[in-house]
């Protein structure tokens, strides 16, 4: 008889807010979290591209996760963060409107994310989560981008050191 026993293991979260909506990041990605600093604009960028920060003499891309999303721009504020994320090798600055904290969940608590038809992109969000009573969507980093948009933040990033 085939025991139907799913092993669970807890997996640890960053959680963020942008607007009413949390997300969560997997740990592992995120290299660093800090507070906003002044971001010097990059001619013909994408809008949700806001600029290029030096974090101890690391040019790091950072977006506008809200542009990102589609949200309305939001005024920064004493909350408004950088969560700096790996993304195939590529250090990128994520501005989110706040940091909550570090949520371990079991996995057993993950469930697929609902389809919402063709025309509405919900790729980038590969699980979601049940945290008391808040439902956390659980991003794919990799997927926020588009191969050719990971390639253009690395020239981004290299065309900035080489100055």
């Amino acid at each position: 008889m085939e025991s139907n026993t799913v092993q669970s293991r807890r997996e640890r979260y960053l959680t963020f807010f942008l607007g009413e909506e949390q997300y969560g990041i997997a740990i592992d990605r995120i290299k660093e979290i800090i507070a906003m600093m002044k971001v010097t604009y990059v001619p013909k960028t994408p809008p949700f591209m806001r600029g290029v920060i030096n974090l101890r003499g690391s040019i790091i891309p950072v977006v506008d996760t809200r542009l990102r999303f589609g949200m309305e721009p939001k005024e920064e504020d004493m909350h408004t963060t950088i969560i700096i994320v790996e993304v195939e090798k590529v250090n990128i600055g994520f501005i989110v409107d706040r940091v909550e904290e570090v949520a371990s969940i079991d996995s057993a608590h993950l469930s697929e994310p609902p389809k919402f038809g063709s025309h509405i992109d919900t790729d980038f969000i590969c699980a979601m989560a049940q945290i008391d009573e808040n439902v956390v969507m659980i991003l794919d980093v990799l997927k926020l981008f588009e191969a050719d948009e990971l390639v253009s933040l690395e020239q981004i990033q290299q065309t900035s050191e080489g100055e």
